[in-house]
């Protein structure tokens, strides 16, 4: 029997977040909101980062997901900017936590590779490809919107990647433990 699921997810910013909302059964794969949340119109950082831990809270009771994907800093040469971004990602990550909502991460290379094929994709072909995979437009004035969407698409990929599980660390080690997966072998 297959599995509903609402995945929310997220691309953290301390002045724009961008989230997207999915519902998948099975392979299939639907959207459910995506937005972004403006918070550089605040006072300072502290300000913000409780914005976007009540604004993360708000997204979780509204749309109940399942699982929550957050995209993880990156390292960059401005070392403010990155810690700007860790926080803004940990206070994401105690709102989901603090609601029993798993969380996983991934790196802005690791959500390209999976959407786009590339991880050096820039945010224009990864809204691109969101509008590929859902066959739709997606009218969004803001990039960060479909990069949240992308976080969520990426987990939804990476459940359905064997090899992304614990239980296998290569595809020679799933092969060996799931012999009946292959072709003509029982």
């Amino acid at each position: 029997m297959k599995q509903e699921k609402v995945i929310l997810g997220i691309d953290p910013g301390t002045n724009v977040m961008g989230y997207g909302v999915i519902k998948t059964l099975g392979k299939k794969v639907k959207i459910l909101h995506l937005d972004v949340k403006h918070f550089s119109k605040l006072k300072d950082h502290h300000t913000k980062l409780k914005h976007l831990f009540e604004t993360t809270l708000k997204l979780v009771e509204e749309y109940l997901p399942d699982e929550l994907a957050v995209e993880a800093p990156f390292y960059g040469k401005n070392v403010q900017s990155m810690l700007k971004l860790g926080r803004a990602q940990g206070v994401i990550m105690a709102a989901a936590m603090y609601r029993d909502i798993p969380v996983t991460e991934y790196s802005p290379r690791k959500i390209k590779q999976s959407i786009t094929g590339s991880g050096a994709a820039s945010k224009e072909q990864v809204a691109t490809m969101m509008e590929k995979a859902f066959n739709q437009r997606l009218t969004t004035q803001f990039l960060d919107a479909t990069d949240g969407l992308a976080v969520a698409l990426c987990h939804h990929y990476q459940a359905g990647n064997p090899v992304s599980s614990q239980s296998a660390k290569n595809w020679e080690e799933y092969l060996k433990k799931n012999p009946g997966r292959i072709s003509g072998k029982k």
